[in-house]
């Protein structure tokens, strides 16, 4: 049986997307594809593929080996764009990261993204556009779901929230490149909704705008209330007494917070950005600034069959990113590169001879 060693530090820096991918990939293709793949987590052992989730340097460094054996397979959950209003480096130590990124991935024999979008980002990167392949995120309906109203009442008591006031809710790394400021301008404008961020400062004092994002953690709004990070076990507790996600990012990939979010038929309010409309089509509310998420939010407030509706259209959304549908991408490409690498096999055999 084919061999596949998952290899990711994602679990080093709490709060962050990455992590949340690599647990449900691990897990889909660990319980999905056990009868046709032997699947191993941060195995010293080298197998047939080896799949970086993170960019580690001891794994680049094991390449030259793997190479010999097997496949490398590397994960694809952030380019040089989307970190660079993400991180404050020195200019020097900004450049040495992202040229390594690229390193990275240029190395590996095949590569996965999780938005169709970044195929032509990697290409302007002299990246080979046939090693490149679209895989969705996906998020399992046994980790994110709806509780009953008893149970929502009860964490709305705990941290103090009236039963019938109306919620909405921010999810990610308090940075400015998540939208955090608008985030809080559009709280201000409506005093009568609660606003919830849950995240934190995953990379400590090297987050872009942290003092000034710290300043206004420390004394937000009266409607605004920060969580902190937590732990992605204890995130169903907070998806399910929100009435809204609202994330104005102004640069993403594709946000595991919006899946999970979607699985729980919370309706999603995002900005209006290009990487979204191949990956999300019409199923989310969007906006280009604070005075029209204010509208976006107050529409589904006051309106119930307006509500109703974009709570239907995330459902669909989810169902788009089936556990089946995202599975059977998973074995069809597994199954293609393990081939390849067998043909190749093959042919240095025959060359030898």
């Amino acid at each position: 049986m084919p061999s596949i060693n998952m290899l990711s530090s994602a679990e080093k820096v709490k709060g962050q997307g990455v992590l949340a991918a690599y647990i449900e990939q691990v897990n889909l293709v660990k319980n999905g594809l056990q009868d046709n793949f032997k699947v191993s987590v941060n195995n010293f052992k080298i197998c047939d593929i080896m799949h970086y989730h993170t960019i580690d340097f001891k794994f680049f460094l094991s390449l030259p080996f793997v190479k010999l054996v097997g496949t490398s397979v590397a994960y694809v959950h952030f380019v040089p764009d989307t970190i660079d209003n993400s991180l404050k480096l020195p200019h020097i130590i900004k450049e040495l990261v992202y040229k390594y990124i690229i390193w990275f991935y240029k190395s590996m024999d095949y590569l996965v993204v999780v938005n169709p979008c970044f195929i032509d980002v990697l290409k302007k990167y002299e990246i080979e556009e046939k090693k490149i392949t679209y895989i969705p995120n996906f998020v399992s309906e046994e980790n994110f779901y709806k509780y009953e109203e008893e149970s929502v009442k009860k964490i709305k008591q705990k941290f103090n929230i009236p039963l019938k006031k109306f919620v909405v809710l921010g999810v990610g790394q308090v940075q400015h490149r998540k939208g955090i400021l608008d985030f809080i301008r559009v709280a201000e404008k409506l005093p009568q909704i609660q606003f919830i961020w849950a995240g934190g400062f995953s990379f400590g004092k090297i987050t872009d705008g942290y003092k000034e994002l710290k300043k206004i953690m420390k004394a937000p709004p009266k409607n605004v209330m920060f969580l902190g990070i937590i732990e992605r076990e204890k995130m169903n507790d907070i998806y399910n007494i929100a009435d809204v996600m609202f994330l104005p990012s102004y640069n993403e990939l594709f946000p595991m917070s919006i899946l999970e979010a979607m699985a729980l038929k919370i309706p999603i309010l995002l900005r209006d950005l290009d990487i979204y409309h191949n990956i999300l089509f019409d199923f989310y509310l969007k906006g280009k600034d604070v005075m029209e998420f204010t509208q976006c939010i107050e529409n589904i407030e006051n309106n119930e069959k307006s509500y109703k509706l974009w709570c239907k259209k995330s459902w669909q959304c989810h169902q788009f990113y089936s556990k089946e549908h995202v599975l059977s991408m998973w074995k069809q490409f597994y199954d293609k590169i393990y081939h390849e690498k067998n043909k190749r096999k093959f042919r240095r055999s025959l060359n030898e001879k």
